[in-house]
């Protein structure tokens, strides 16, 4: 099923869907053969796109009559529900009941060619906010991507991701210094054929955020993960830091 949007806020989901459509579906591969044990999920979760040894890309999505999204702020619907911020980057990821404390971001978006890159699993590599997506605190799904584990490093930045559960917090501070902090509503588990696109990075009333990595077995046979965790929260208030 299509959907066609329009305008600034179409053309930045339109980008949003299709290059995250091919991150999930395709390119979530991670070595984790030397992980002292399982990754959590919701209760098995683990990473984004790495093949040992060199970058991963996700290639970029063409809409035909449309230029590439620009990921600025979009006007907000005018039903909108809850508190909004206006657009700044994220810097730090705070998840405290996952023992995340101050972890930085980066940010992932298109190259020269036209690919979102990636670089492998290792101890050093951030989780990443996709900057076609809203900022946190924007309207709409603020998407932040971080591996779970690889086979030189083992443990990373989303390791214990899926034990998280509703009601809990997790907090991004921004480059304008303001704390965006968000309540847990949900925390997912998908085969990976049987991705949720619409429903993780489609249109919001509210300033959402989701996390994602891999989850469930580890398919020894084709070196990743069979499903995907995403954690589903809402803008509930911001300080200043």
């Amino acid at each position: 099923m299509r959907t066609q949007l329009s305008g600034p806020m179409g053309r930045s989901l339109v980008l949003v869907v299709a290059v995250l459509m091919a991150l999930v579906g395709s390119l979530l591969v991670v070595h984790a053969l030397r992980a002292p044990a399982p990754p959590s999920s919701p209760s098995a979760a683990a990473s984004l796109p790495a093949a040992e040894g060199e970058p991963s890309t996700v290639p970029a999505p063409s809409t035909p009559g449309q230029g590439p999204a620009s990921g600025s702020g979009a006007a907000a619907p005018k039903a909108t529900k809850g508190p909004v911020i206006s657009r700044s980057r994220p810097v730090r990821l705070d998840a405290p009941a996952i023992s995340m404390s101050r972890e930085p971001l980066t940010s992932y978006g298109l190259d020269a060619d036209g690919v979102v890159a990636i670089p492998p699993a290792d101890l050093q590599t951030p989780a990443g906010w996709l900057d076609r997506s809203p900022t946190p605190g924007e309207i709409g799904p603020s998407v932040i991507v971080g591996h779970v584990d690889s086979q030189k490093a083992g443990p990373s930045v989303f390791y214990r991701l899926g034990e998280l559960k509703p009601g809990e917090t997790v907090s991004v501070t921004r480059a304008d210094g303001i704390v965006a902090v968000f309540r847990v509503e949900g925390v997912e588990q998908y085969h990976k054929a049987e991705f949720p696109t619409l429903k993780v990075y489609g249109n919001l009333d509210h300033a959402g955020l989701r996390l994602i990595t891999c989850g469930g077995k580890f398919d020894r046979s084709v070196g990743h993960y069979e499903d995907n965790i995403v954690v589903y929260a809402r803008l509930m208030s911001s300080h200043r830091a």
